[in-house]
C-alpha cells in the first residue's frame, strides 16, 4: 500500500505541474484542435483546382467533342487554349497548367477511318504526384471517349475494368488522415510530456531531491509515465470524437482493441521519452531530443509514404519504430474492423519495443540516481 501511495503522490505532483497554469492546459488541448482543423484540408494528396492547357491543331468534330468533355468533367477548373507548341511549353514552364494536351492535326480524320491517333500529354514533373493523379483522370476521359465512338460506330467495345475502392469507397482523404492523426498527435503529446518531465526536475533543482526521497528509480519512472499515458489517451479520445462526430469518419472496429493497442504504444513512447529525459540536462535538450526522434519516426511510419515503397533494408529498420505499428493498428481498427488476431500481430512488436525502451530508461535512471 505504501508503494502505491508514494506513486500516487508523485503522479499528483506531475499532473499539478502540467495543469497548474493556463498555458500548460492550453498546450494539451490546442495542438489537437489546431491539427484536427488544419490537417484534413492542408495535408492532403487530393488534387483540386487543376488547370489544363490544350493545343488543338485539328479543329475537327472529334477534337471539339473531346475538348468539351475536358471542360465538362469537373476535373479541371481552368482550360487554357494555346495556339503554338511554344505556348504549350510555356504554360507548363510557368506553372499555369499542371497538364498539357497536344491534339494532332489529323486526329479527327484518323478516328473517322478507324485508325489510332495518339494524343500527346505533357506532365509537370516538378509536381509529379499531382500531375500523375490528374493524368489518370484525363486518361479515363480519353478511354471513355474512344469507347463511346466505338459503340456508336457499331464496333466491338473492348472489355472494361471496373474498379471499386475497399474500406474508403469514395476515397475521402479525411477518412485516411484523421485515423493517422490519432497516432501522430499521441506521439507528440506523450513524448513531449515524458521527455520534459525529468529535464524539468533537473532544471529546477528538484531531481536530486527525488533521488534521495523514499522513491526508487522504478517508482519515479512509473510516476512520470502515468501522466504521459493519460495525456496520450485524452488527446486520442478528442481526435476520435472529432473524426466520428464532426468529420463523419466511420468507426468500424472495437474501441477495446484500439485502446489496448494504444496502451502499449504509449508505453513504448514513454520509454523513449524517459530515456531522452534522463540524458538531457535541461528542457531545451529534451525537446530537441524528442524532435530528433519524432521526425524520422513519423516519416518511416507509412503515414506520408507506404513502407512497401522503401528500400528493403529501410523496411526492416522500420520494425523498431513504434509509430509504424500503431498507425497500422489505428487504420485497421478504425476503417477495416480488424480482428483480434490481426491486432495482436501488430501489438506484439509494440510490447517488445516498450519492454526494451523501458529497460533502457530504467538503466539510465539507476545510473543517474546512483
Amino acid at each position: 500500500m505504501n508503494f502505491f501511495s508514494r506513486i500516487h503522490a508523485l503522479v499528483r505532483k506531475e499532473f499539478q505541474s502540467l495543469l497548474s497554469t493556463k498555458s500548460g492546459r492550453l498546450l494539451l488541448i490546442m495542438p489537437v484542435i489546431i491539427q484536427t482543423a488544419l490537417f484534413p484540408f492542408a495535408a492532403t494528396l487530393e488534387v483540386k483546382n487543376a488547370s489544363l492547357a490544350v493545343f488543338n491543331e485539328d479543329r475537327g468534330r472529334a477534337s471539339v467533342e473531346i475538348m468539351q468533355r475536358f471542360a465538362a468533367s469537373g476535373a479541371f477548373t481552368r482550360i487554357i487554349p494555346v495556339w503554338t507548341a511554344d505556348e504549350l511549353d510555356e504554360a507548363i514552364g510557368t506553372r499555369d497548367a499542371l497538364l498539357a494536351v497536344h491534339i494532332p492535326v489529323d486526329f479527327s480524320r484518323k478516328l473517322a477511318r478507324g485508325e489510332s491517333s495518339p494524343v500527346q500529354v505533357i506532365l509537370d514533373g516538378r509536381r509529379s504526384n499531382s500531375s500523375q493523379i490528374v493524368f489518370n483522370d484525363l486518361q479515363s476521359m480519353l478511354d471513355r471517349f474512344l469507347k463511346d465512338r466505338a459503340a456508336m460506330a457499331g464496333r466491338v467495345v473492348p472489355s472494361e475494368i471496373v474498379a471499386r475502392n475497399g474500406f474508403v469507397p469514395n476515397l475521402e482523404y479525411t477518412h485516411f488522415i484523421l485515423p493517422c492523426l490519432v497516432a501522430i498527435i499521441t506521439t507528440i503529446g506523450s513524448l513531449i510530456v515524458t521527455a520534459l518531465s525529468v529535464a524539468r526536475e533537473r532544471e529546477q533543482g528538484t531531481f536530486e531531491q527525488l533521488c534521495v526521497s523514499p522513491l526508487s528509480p522504478e517508482m519515479i519512472m512509473i510516476g512520470k509515465a502515468v501522466p504521459a499515458v493519460a495525456v496520450g489517451f485524452f488527446q486520442a479520445t478528442l481526435i476520435l470524437f472529432v473524426a466520428v462526430f464532426l468529420y463523419d469518419v466511420p468507426f468500424r472496429g472495437s474501441l477495446a482493441l484500439l485502446y489496448g493497442g494504444m496502451f502499449f504504444y504509449a508505453l513504448a513512447l514513454v520509454g523513449v521519452g524517459l530515456f531522452i529525459s534522463s540524458i538531457s540536462k535541461n528542457q531545451q535538450q529534451a525537446f530537441l531530443g524528442a524532435f530528433i526522434f519524432m521526425v524520422p519516426a513519423i516519416l518511416l511510419s507509412g503515414y506520408t509514404a507506404p513502407v512497401e515503397n522503401m528500400p528493403l533494408w529501410l523496411q526492416h529498420l522500420t520494425w523498431i519504430n513504434p509509430v509504424r505499428h500503431f498507425v497500422e493498428v489505428v487504420k485497421g481498427v478504425f476503417l477495416k474492423d480488424a480482428s483480434l488476431a490481426r491486432v495482436l500481430s501488430l501489438v506484439w512488436p509494440l510490447m517488445v519495443i516498450s519492454a526494451v525502451n523501458l529497460a533502457l530508461a530504467a538503466l539510465m535512471f539507476r545510473r543517474k540516481a546512483a
